[in-house]
């Protein structure tokens, strides 16, 4: 049933996010803290886009989502057509309209971000795809004409589960070998469920498995199958396996304890959850404790996030800027403050203390923010303002580098001295190796899971193009 359109209702609705679950509930569960907007509600927050001329949402976003077109959809009902044109651009879109940081691209972009309030975006398109899937939506690959080739994905994250999607589409014969148990990643993974639910990831794998995708998941390159296997199964291949290394830290009394891995102590506790056997990820249970994070990102808001749930005595994030600065997304923040994270903004970590090997106590030294030349404000240590945070567990969350397998350049894929994978510049996506393609982390560094989806859909269209002009021999996995 369509709405009658009011062109004029930006003026007279304001924006509404959909209800968050009350923090009594939220700090205790590890579910999706944002409840689903009603039919209604998201037909009338639609409604307020006035479909700019020139739509900057659009620009803004990495894959250039068709934002104000499934808008108008929405708002007239017809959530299957929407679900249909949100997946031209997006192979995640549910995931998108998750955890994608809307406050930094296409809402911040919204002609009415100034004045009236940005169109809540990302809620919107969570509840197009949601709504339709529930309806019965699945990809129409009725025209789809099979091909003759075969590519192998290594890496079920969101760069390999783009490619897998729009090679499907492509009529290519897919197969996504990954080490973990379950599909996507670091989404499943690394991403806590009160931020995206498990659950998911395993809809969206049942929709790839219905097009056609073949996943063999706890399957290791190197271990299980190795590189060269892979390169005579298949015509092409893919690789988007991410960037697990931390960046390291060096403070005095780190040789000593009490330093909790931030991505271990993720990983462990979605095994945990869920029963999943993950036995290099040991489940890290910070109850009772006195919880310092270190770092202003979305994996050190997911940490103290994830500390508070588990019943931390005390949790606080130490980062040497301001929070205008912090390079995460700021909506994380605000939920983190509410759930009753303390923040120590402008603070440099100096040493650890312990007592009798147990650590006890983080220094620290307060900062000032001074010019730079690249135009970010650097911090500035404050003579005489040190001082001791309490603490008994300290997580390291200041992001992660690329870390490619040894089998990398055995088969011709080159890096260079950061470890990122060099891109030829014959085809988007192309390594040094004209049969393997890359795309995500590990080519650009730790980025967006949008702009991961966005480089993937395009090196999958290299990859069509390549086996087009090379015509090989058919292979089957």
């Amino acid at each position: 049933m369509t709405r009658n359109i009011d062109p004029f209702a930006f003026l007279e609705r304001s924006r509404e996010d959909p209800d968050v679950l009350p923090l009594n509930v939220r700090t205790h569960q590890f579910r999706e803290i944002y409840k689903p907007f009603e039919p209604g509600e998201a037909a009338s927050q639609a409604e307020r886009c006035i479909d700019c001329g020139n739509p900057y949402c659009e620009w803004k976003c990495p894959v250039h989502n068709y934002i104000p077109n499934w808008l108008k959809l929405a708002s007239e009902g017809r959530i299957m057509e929407a679900a249909d044109l949100c997946h031209e651009t997006n192979s995640l879109p549910e995931v998108c309209g998750r955890i994608c940081p809307q406050d930094r691209l296409c809402e911040q972009a919204c002609t009415l971000a100034t004045g009236f309030g940005a169109v809540t975006i990302g809620a919107i398109e969570r509840y197009i795809v949601d709504e339709a899937l529930k309806q019965g939506w699945r990809p129409d690959l009725s025209h789809v004409q099979t091909q003759p080739w075969s590519v192998g994905i290594v890496g079920a994250g969101p760069a390999g589960l783009a490619c897998a999607d729009i090679l499907t589409r492509n009529g290519v014969s897919v197969t996504v070998y990954d080490r973990y148990p379950e599909i996507g990643g670091l989404l499943s993974f690394g991403i806590p469920d009160f931020k995206l639910e498990l659950q998911v990831m395993r809809r969206r794998r049942e929709i790839l498995e219905g097009a056609g995708v073949h996943f063999k998941l706890n399957c290791e390159i190197g271990r299980d199958i190795q590189a060269h296997e892979l390169e005579r199964m298949h015509d092409a291949l893919f690789f988007g396996l991410g960037t697990y290394k931390p960046v390291e830290a060096s403070l005095p009394g780190m040789e000593k304890g009490g330093i909790v891995p931030a991505l271990e102590y993720l990983i462990g506790q979605t095994a945990h959850m869920y029963d999943l056997d993950l036995p290099s990820y040991p489940h890290i249970d910070l109850s009772g404790e006195d919880v310092l994070v270190l770092g202003g990102g979305d994996t050190a808001m997911d940490c103290v996030r994830t500390a508070i749930r588990q019943g931390a005595s005390s949790v606080h994030c130490v980062y040497r800027r301001n929070q205008e600065n912090m390079p995460g997304s700021q909506r994380e923040v605000k939920h983190a403050m509410k759930e009753g994270v303390k923040f120590e903004f402008n603070a440099l970590p100096l040493r650890l203390i312990h007592d009798n090997r147990k650590l006890v106590g983080l220094e620290i030294m307060k900062t000032r923010l001074v010019s730079s030349e690249d135009g970010r404000a650097q911090p500035e240590p404050i003579e005489g303002s040190e001082r001791v945070l309490r603490a008994s567990a300290l997580i390291f969350a200041f992001g992660y580098r690329a870390s490619p397998p040894q089998w990398l350049q055995a088969i011709g894929v080159e890096t260079d001295d950061s470890g990122l994978v060099c891109m030829d510049d014959r085809l988007p996506g192309q390594t040094s190796n004209p049969a393997i393609f890359a795309a995500g982390d590990m080519v650009r560094g730790s980025d967006l899971v949008v702009t991961a989806i966005a480089d993937a859909r395009e090196a999958a269209e290299s990859i069509v193009r390549y086996l087009e002009a090379q015509q090989p021999q058919r292979k089957r996995a």
